[in-house]
């Protein structure tokens, strides 16, 4: 028996690695705190779950549903973007429900990448962009994001010989893995920099409403012209607290959508319907859960930044996403520092280079630890300078 060439080359997803590594320290009886997997540790809101068994005990509900969706989730979509985007979506030909905002970028590359095309990727960044672009046998072609750059592509550096055989630009804000962010300016440039090269632009914007201090992200869908040149894919797992219920949507440019439900159409067979009546009550209910949520988020943030800071590393709070983005100390790669903490002081954390070879020099770390763990976790890394002082003696840490 003998697997494609695809399947060869492809390397196990970041997390089943790290999820492997967790369970091995744990094997030996030895307590591990993660910060390593963005999946919010806070339950799914009580309207919502009620909403879901309700549908669920309708038999309606227990036969295979459309990939389009139901109508009333595309209408509820369209009103969520209105109202907090201020942008008008056709809920028939501009919106789609995806099991999950992984699944419907996994598969949007299908719909644009032939052999030898190139999608352009953010790097460091979300692995299932280039993934995706490789499964349909195309070729990432990547953008530093640099410190120096707010961690925003140089468009105008992607040299012409890429362009020409460019098909997708992949954008992500608030981004994972650095958490920066992106304002209506540099979408505006995007969509003008797409038209002049036949580009069709993904943003993944699934951290928006995950926000600090007053700040509230902006949509690219609210570019002048977005809608002529690109999609946005979001998702209910981070806004309401639905990671295990996998459901997302993707808005915008109408021919994308459609290619996109083409693909979709054979391939899936949809969400499960009690799940998209759930998500529905999520759009349409109260949103208190929004803010009442980011106040935890915030000041866990705060918490880690501090205790980061006095660990000697660089990291700045960032205005949204529930990620910290922190350079390693000196003399470390991102591996030799996240396997140090893991060996050291049992806290996992994500090297950055596992994003692309421009997240070198980083780790990241979410905010979606419960609270005693958290605590646990911060406590044990307050302890890695004097750990290593005592391993290694006259070396200064500071």
């Amino acid at each position: 028996m003998k697997m494609s060439r695809r399947v060869e080359h492809l390397l196990p997803y970041l997390f089943v690695e790290i999820n492997k590594k967790i369970a091995e320290k744990k094997a030996k009886g030895e307590e591990v705190v993660s910060f390593a997997v963005g999946d919010p540790d806070i339950p799914t809101p009580t309207n919502i779950i009620d909403k879901l068994c309700q549908a669920a005990k309708d038999p309606a509900n227990h036969r295979y549903p459309e990939t389009e969706g139901l109508p009333e989730l595309r209408q509820a979509i369209a009103e969520w973007y209105k109202k907090r985007f201020g942008v008008s979506l056709d809920a028939d030909k501009e919106v789609l429900p995806l099991i999950g905002a992984k699944e419907g970028i996994a598969h949007i590359a299908l719909c644009f990448i032939d052999y030898r095309d190139i999608a352009l990727v953010p790097d460091p960044a979300y692995p299932v962009y280039s993934v995706s672009t490789m499964l349909a046998s195309g070729s990432p072609y990547y953008l530093p994001l640099t410190e120096e750059n707010n961690f925003l592509p140089d468009l105008d550096a992607i040299p012409t010989h890429v362009l020409r055989r460019a098909k997708l630009l992949w954008l992500n804000y608030p981004n994972n893995p650095t958490g920066a962010v992106a304002d209506l300016d540099f979408f505006n440039r995007v969509v003008e920099f797409a038209r002049h090269h036949d580009l069709a632009v993904c943003h993944d914007g699934p951290y928006s409403e995950v926000a600090f201090d007053g700040y509230q992200p902006v949509s690219f869908m609210q570019a002048d012209g977005a809608k002529e040149v690109g999609v946005e894919f979001h998702s209910l797992s981070k806004t309401y607290n639905m990671t295990g219920w996998r459901i997302g949507m993707v808005v915008g440019n109408a021919a994308m959508i459609d290619a996109l439900k083409r693909v979709k159409s054979n391939l899936d067979s949809g969400i499960p319907q009690a799940i998209q009546y759930a998500g529905i009550e999520a759009l349409t209910g109260s949103q208190d859960c929004i803010q009442e949520h980011n106040a935890i988020y915030q000041r866990r943030r705060d918490l880690v930044i501090e205790v980061l800071n006095n660990m000697g590393l660089k990291a700045q709070p960032p205005k949204a996403s529930l990620l910290i983005w922190a350079k390693v100390p000196e003399g470390y790669t991102s591996v030799d520092f996240a396997t140090d903490l893991l060996e050291r002081v049992g806290v996992v954390v994500t090297p950055g280079v596992s994003y692309g070879k421009h997240g070198e020099g980083y780790i990241r770390l979410s905010l979606t630890v419960p609270d005693a763990a958290l605590v646990r976790g911060l406590s044990q890394l307050a302890t890695w300078r004097d750990t290593r002082r005592r391993l290694r003696p006259g070396i200064d840490f500071t």
